[in-house]
């Protein structure tokens, strides 16, 4: 099966607003079932998000995302986001539990309902289900997302 990534749409707007600073403000990332169905169009808050995984090894809210950092390639017209890798280790998310989603979201103060999504990793399958073993996540070497602005 074919990983795919998004942007959820309203994480535009909650930019366009000043509501976060990505390369300052925490980004998580967080891994739900395949009972999730995610909506690009209306999503826009954690508490938007059903089916978190729960198991061994897996904290309920997910993992931080170190080092957020942005670039512009002014050649390309590209605006990228790049970060540290991240990895579940001894983890055992498994049957129901198996992670078909990675959602990245901004970690700020207060409810779910006031935490920005970013975008999520479609996996294709629930193929990614460690049994104590570990899940890492090794973003692409372009970055983690990007933006065409031309």
């Amino acid at each position: 099966m074919a990983v795919t990534a998004k942007y959820y749409g309203k994480w535009f707007d909650t930019l366009h607003r000043g509501l976060v600073n990505i390369e300052e403000d925490d980004v998580k990332a967080m891994l739900c079932t395949s009972s999730y169905t995610p909506d690009q169009d209306t999503h826009q808050w954690k508490s938007d998000v059903t089916n978190e995984v729960s198991g061994t090894g897996y904290t309920a809210g997910g993992k931080l995302v170190p080092n957020i950092s942005l670039s512009y390639n002014g050649t390309t017209n590209v605006l990228s986001y790049d970060a540290d890798d991240i990895a579940w280790t001894s983890a055992t998310l498994i049957g129901a539990n198996a992670p078909r989603y990675l959602v990245l979201y901004v970690d700020l103060a207060g409810s779910d309902s006031s935490k920005p999504l970013i975008g999520y990793v479609d996996f294709g399958d629930d193929s990614y289900a460690p049994n104590g073993g570990t899940l890492s996540i090794a973003w692409n070497a372009n970055g983690i997302a990007s933006v065409t602005v031309a």
